[in-house]
């Protein structure tokens, strides 16, 4: 199994970042009011269009203070490269109401070398968490900031905190690095994934931390070559490929690595994840490596027979086909007595799963494994003992 190897451009963007260009344009001077209480949106969107329509690399300045940002679109393609920095906070109006239905807060569309750097945004999630909570009928709910068919992109230094739904999305992607990113919200606040990653290749997320009420990275149909290490999960739903297999014609999903990580308190902890109906996708070479897990409730799942009140999937079985997994130095302890269920399609078995030096206790003891459907399979040196 190999892992795709870093770009050149991301190795430049690591170790020399961007620099302030001298095409620089403050949203202050735009109009923009760091009082947290006027609307920003207009003046932000006049620096955009400056620094877009510039022939030279420019940037864009949001110093300190609190700006507030209804829903909000910079598209591309622009001249030359972006880098928007960020020193203060962007904040989205208090009511849960002030985004109506658009699914996105902060989205960047169609946008080339663009560089986000510091700052945080505060997306006031919990009106919109107690709109969900209650059962009544509430608006779509938009993440915090998307990227859509964007190339060579840059995410460092952000904090994300209460996100009304994703924090960070990467949607049909290419060559994206996040780095040093944190995503807070409550362990209870529905739908507050920390990053999602679909239809995208290229994508590295590393030095990061993910505490949020589900998913800490979440893993779309048509991902390829995505590279995840140090990273600090829980509480949340832990990492998972998945839910994937709802639709028949559904992109695959291959090459994926998580690598040098820490699971603390997490509801899962590496998870992959299919609905149980037919389908034409699959999930190939896949490596997680060198993991610690603190208290995590289901520390290795594969589960294909994912079906949410019943509706949709009964009596059926998943189409995805499972392949080339190696979980390989995964130690700590499991807050359930299962530390591996892998729970694979009956009619597409899981094939090639290898497990290599786990070891993982339940109350000072080994954790148990349970296996359905797996063939043609490999361990060594495990704790639990190996159901393959």
């Amino acid at each position: 199994m190999t892992n795709f190897p870093f770009s050149l451009l991301f190795i430049i963007i690591i170790f020399f970042p961007p620099p302030l260009s001298a095409l620089s344009y403050n949203v202050v001077s735009f109009g923009a009011k760091p009082d947290g209480r006027t609307v920003s949106t207009a003046p932000f969107l006049k620096a955009w269009a400056s620094a877009c329509n510039s022939a030279a690399p420019s940037s864009i300045y949001v110093p300190k203070g609190r700006f507030l940002l209804k829903g909000i679109v910079f598209r591309g393609p622009c001249k030359n490269q972006i880098t928007f920095r960020i020193d203060g906070t962007l904040v989205a109006p208090s009511d849960y109401r002030g985004l109506g239905n658009s699914d996105s807060w902060i989205l960047f569309s169609k946008v080339n070398k663009v560089f986000v750097v510091g700052g945080t945004l505060d997306a006031r999630g919990a009106s919109y968490w107690a709109c969900k909570r209650s059962g009544k009928s509430c608006p779509v709910g938009a993440p915090s900031m998307t990227f859509n068919w964007a190339n060579n992109i840059v995410i460092n230094g952000l904090t994300s905190i209460n996100s009304r739904q994703t924090h960070l999305v990467i949607n049909a992607c290419k060559k994206v690095l996040v780095q040093n990113v944190k995503a807070i919200a409550p362990d209870q606040s529905p739908n507050t994934d920390g990053i999602h990653v679909q239809t995208s290749m290229d994508v590295t997320i590393t030095s990061s931390t993910l505490q949020t009420g589900d998913d800490c990275v979440s893993i779309g149909a048509g991902t390829y070559n995505l590279f995840m290490t140090n990273l600090k999960c829980g509480p949340g739903h832990g990492v998972s490929i998945g839910s994937l297999g709802k639709e028949l014609n559904e992109d695959g999903v291959q090459n994926i690595t998580l690598k040098d990580s820490i699971f603390t308190g997490s509801d899962n902890g590496i998870r992959i994840k299919t609905w149980a109906r037919p389908s034409k996708g699959f999930v190939r070479n896949i490596l997680f490596d060198n993991i610690i897990m603190n208290n995590a409730k289901n520390p290795i799942v594969i589960d294909q027979n994912y079906c949410p009140d019943n509706k949709g999937c009964p009596r059926q079985s998943s189409g995805i086909q499972i392949s080339k997994v190696m979980y390989r130095n995964i130690r700590g302890t499991s807050a359930t007595p299962e530390g591996v269920n892998f729970d694979c399609s009956v009619t597409n078995p899981c094939r090639e799963i290898k497990l290599q030096n786990i070891k993982l206790l339940y109350k000072n003891k080994a954790a148990m494994s349970s296996c359905k459907n797996v063939r043609r399979s490999a361990n060594a040196m495990l704790m639990p003992r190996s159901c393959l």
